[in-house]
């Protein structure tokens, strides 16, 4: 059964919000025609970055914990993991904006997308040689700035709410992936590639990874979501 491991990872992220996004009050369902697209857009840009740093070997997957069908270089797993997870927190955003009324980080939201950006970009223009480190930094520095200068979208505060209410299970599993929980790893990382510098034994790498795979998803959402003019908090 070791091989249905990261199978049943993502199955575990994506199951519960699926079946709640189907309560009437929620009705997470009827935000579909928004959030597929968001995702396959996010995944455009993802997957091939996926690909090139499995191939330089940045980071790799223990085959033990993997069924063994591969998409050019990547797992099935993986593939999997580009629907689940985004799955589950946009489904997380969605329910926020319903659940909490008043969007208290969104006065502070300009600074913190300011602040973030700027060391962000700093740590990344000074590790130039750890690929992981300088090219997720860097990427996720210049898409704040243009969120910041740019889009101006009025949802930052919220998705700043939605980051910090998620990490509770981004820990579980991150920390089933990177060998926090189990003995081995799914995902093991080249070290020289990244800080160094771990939490529990989740590279800080990925909590930025993270931040920028997930505010894509949200910005693509509210983009397609606004273009229709469907709120959403709407409840039927």
């Amino acid at each position: 059964m070791d091989n249905w491991l990261y199978v049943f990872i993502n199955l575990g992220a994506i199951s519960i919000p699926f079946l709640a996004g189907f309560d009437r009050r929620l009705r997470f369902d009827k935000q579909w025609k928004f959030l597929f697209p968001a995702m396959l857009l996010t995944m455009v840009l993802f997957i091939p970055w996926d690909i090139v740093k499995t191939y330089l070997e940045v980071w790799g997957f223990n085959p033990r914990y993997l069924l063994g069908f591969y998409i050019g270089n990547l797992p099935l797993e993986e593939w999997m993991f580009f629907i689940a997870i985004p799955y589950a927190c946009l489904f997380t955003y969605h329910s926020l904006n319903y659940l909490v009324k008043k969007d208290y980080l969104g006065k502070y939201a300009d600074r913190i997308t300011l602040v973030l950006a700027i060391v962000l970009l700093v740590i990344g223009l000074l590790n130039t040689g750890r690929l992981y480190t300088s090219v997720t930094f860097i990427s996720t520095g210049i898409f704040l700035m243009f969120h910041r200068f740019v889009v101006k979208g009025d949802y930052m505060g919220r998705f700043y709410l939605m980051y910090l209410v998620t990490l509770f299970p981004f820990f579980i599993v991150n920390g089933l992936l990177t060998g926090s929980i189990i003995p081995e790893e799914v995902v093991f990382y080249d070290n020289t590639q990244n800080l160094g510098i771990r939490l529990g034994t989740i590279p800080v790498e990925d909590m930025v990874y993270g931040l920028l795979m997930l505010l894509m998803n949200v910005s693509w959402f509210e983009f397609f979501r606004n273009k229709f003019k469907s709120p959403v908090n709407t409840v039927s």
